[in-house]
């Protein structure tokens, strides 16, 4: 990550937005009109200056959102303050302990381009997290979407998406925010800043996945394992991509062509530092390696 980028004032929009999210971000009565009572701009702004400076909050900055309507007003706020563009997609579960204040099975944050690594099998992908803060890997399978989406299409299911999967790869998500309590405080926390995402490694294509029902995952940090698990590929990564398909019709948007998507652990949520390495295998398919250093460095 680079250290000190850029950001602009309080409450400017992103010129690259669609119309309709730089209309939404125009004026901050619009953004307050949610249940969260820490307007979405303080929120993000607090959240992307952190990030963009490689360093750690010591709480979440305001009230946390109650509401998936008001994590998500903030999450888009912290996009468009943002300058770097989006280039796929976290998709991850939302935790039965709070499914009765958020419901939807899954939530999503934003996979900015400069950290989106692909690395080819025996290579290894460097990842910085935020010392100080929440920072983890997670085995997933990622898959490549093959074309724009259809505008306004809210129907997607896991039967339907095949056509639009490019690729499927086994892949890592790294996990990082500048609080390290994020996760603990639930979706309205995770969601607000960038669904916790600060990474998403795509490695080796998985070619025969039309085949496969299910793929066994082992995951290591330094050499010891830490971690086993077993993805099914149709509720697993072709549910979590209807998901994010009808997620982001919901919020007037499409996928795009190229697009990744990270679908969720397979393994469990692993925590990491700075200077550790993790590898991840996928059993008949190959192996990921993450080299994690520190943000800002």
């Amino acid at each position: 990550m680079r250290a000190q980028i850029p950001l602009r004032p309080a409450f400017a929009v992103n010129s690259a937005l669609p119309v309709s999210q730089r209309q939404l971000f125009a004026k901050d009565e619009i953004l307050t009109s949610t249940q969260t009572t820490t307007p979405p701009n303080d929120i993000a702004e607090k959240f992307t200056a952190a990030r963009a400076a490689g360093r750690a909050i010591d709480q979440f900055p305001g009230a946390v959102p109650t509401s998936l309507d008001a994590a998500y007003a903030v999450q888009l706020a912290a996009i468009a303050r943002w300058p770097d563009p989006i280039k796929g997609w976290k998709v991850a579960r939302v935790n039965p302990a709070f499914a009765a204040q958020f419901p939807a099975e899954r939530l999503i944050g934003p996979a900015f381009a400069p950290n989106v690594h692909h690395v080819e099998q025996g290579g290894a992908a460097t990842c910085p997290v935020f010392e100080g803060g929440f920072a983890a890997v997670e085995a997933e399978v990622v898959i490549v979407v093959a074309a724009d989406s259809p505008a306004g299409k809210k129907d997607w299911t896991a039967d339907t998406v095949a056509p639009l999967v490019k690729s499927m790869h086994i892949g890592v998500e790294v996990a990082s925010s500048p609080l390290a309590t994020l996760n603990d405080l639930g979706p309205g926390a995770v969601i607000s800043d960038f669904g916790n995402n600060w990474g998403v490694v795509v490695g080796k294509e998985i070619a025969n996945w039309r085949e496969l029902e299910t793929i066994d995952v082992e995951t290591f940090i330094d050499g010891k394992s830490v971690g086993t698990g077993k993805v099914s590929i149709k509720p697993g990564p072709l549910g979590a991509l209807a998901f994010t398909l009808n997620k982001r019709a919901e919020q007037g948007e499409i996928l795009r062509a190229g697009d990744v998507i990270s679908t969720g652990m397979i393994t469990g949520v692993h925590d990491i530092v700075a200077g550790q390495q993790s590898r991840h295998v996928f059993a008949g398919v190959g192996e990921v390696e993450v080299k994690i250093t520190r943000a800002g460095a």
